[in-house]
């Protein structure tokens, strides 16, 4: 990545974080359905509805899902009870279609934000609800001032319910601890690179160091048997991982975003591994869309021509166009 770039990514990712920025965008009618040209590409839609139409075409043909209603840091309590009672819906939805999958949230949705206490006990109605219908719950990772609430929280609820895993960030220097601890429990552990801004004495820049450190922590988590989804679109990680076989243990599974590589993703279930595609949903996709840019710089050129000439959307195939499964 050269200069240029890293200011491109250092720029989105301050975005990212910047609450009035995003309560400008979602207040504007110009500027949401301008922005949300672009969000389409990473987004199934803004309702319930319309994620689990694309889900049911995921599973169609023979790929595993993984659904969230986004959003984040909400410090409503209101909000975070409308959030809750969402993904319970959601959840009520999945199985009255016998849909076994994955249902993945921010604990700061529910209610990190407010309190550990409130986000724990809405955890606990969704893992219960989960329970119920075989669903899995993935808690997704946050800023690293998150983290070790997040893991307490996990800890709590991991050996009630082993229909609840957790994510890890690579890039942070604490998950070679983290990852020793949370192998005694049961649930999913979800690895991913990192896409937080963090500062150079908590977590590792993007590198060969890096790549190394997600290899060798996947090799502990399939040394030990234990579940992982292997959630990375790095096509040089990816071809490493394949070549040592990753893929083809039976407690291994490989995520990549709606949006994302589609090509690469069809191309590795082809070959008979387990290939997960992670669908959002709803109004709150701002930080999730600069966060998409951010990684790849040059989705920047994909969202501008997105806003300008937006014809990505096909009805008859609401995987988006370059998701050819059939």
């Amino acid at each position: 990545m050269n200069k240029a770039e890293e200011l491109v990514v250092q720029a989105l990712k301050s975005a990212a974080r910047d609450e009035r920025m995003k309560h400008t965008v979602q207040q504007s009618t110009e500027l949401y359905p301008l922005l949300w040209k672009a969000a389409k590409r990473y987004v199934t839609g803004e309702k319930r509805q319309d994620a689990l139409r694309v889900a049911m075409e995921c599973i169609g043909n023979d790929y595993q899902i993984s659904l969230e209603l986004l959003g984040e840091n909400t410090a409503d309590l209101l909000e975070c009870q409308k959030a809750k009672d969402e993904f319970l819906q959601l959840i009520e939805s999945m199985g009255a279609s016998s849909m076994k999958q994955t249902v993945s949230f921010d604990l700061s949705h529910i209610g990190l934000s407010i309190s550990a206490e409130l986000a724990y006990q809405h955890l606990i109605e969704l893992a219960q609800k989960a329970q119920q219908y075989e669903i899995t719950l993935m808690i997704s990772m946050e800023e690293s001032s998150k983290t070790s609430d997040i893991l307490d929280i996990y800890k709590k609820i991991a050996n009630q319910y082993s229909n609840v895993g957790i994510t890890l960030q690579v890039h942070l220097y604490r998950t070679e601890e983290d990852i020793q601890q949370l192998i005694q429990y049961p649930g999913k552990i979800r690895l991913v690179k990192g896409a937080f801004q963090e500062l150079a004495d908590v977590a590792l820049k993007r590198s060969d160091e890096l790549n190394e450190r997600f290899l060798y922590y996947v090799e502990q988590l399939i040394n030990a048997n234990h579940p992982i989804s292997i959630a990375t679109h790095d096509e040089v990680l990816i071809q490493e991982m394949e070549q040592r076989q990753y893929f083809n243990q039976s407690n291994v599974e490989i995520e990549m975003l709606y949006g994302i590589r589609p090509d690469l993703i069809h191309q590795l279930k082809a070959k008979g591994y387990c290939c997960k595609v992670y669908l959002t949903y709803g109004r709150e996709w701002y930080l999730y869309l600069c966060h998409r840019l951010a990684e790849y710089p040059e989705n920047l050129f994909l969202a501008v021509a997105d806003i300008i000439n937006f014809k990505q959307v096909n009805t008859s195939n609401p995987l988006y166009g370059e998701y050819n499964f059939s």
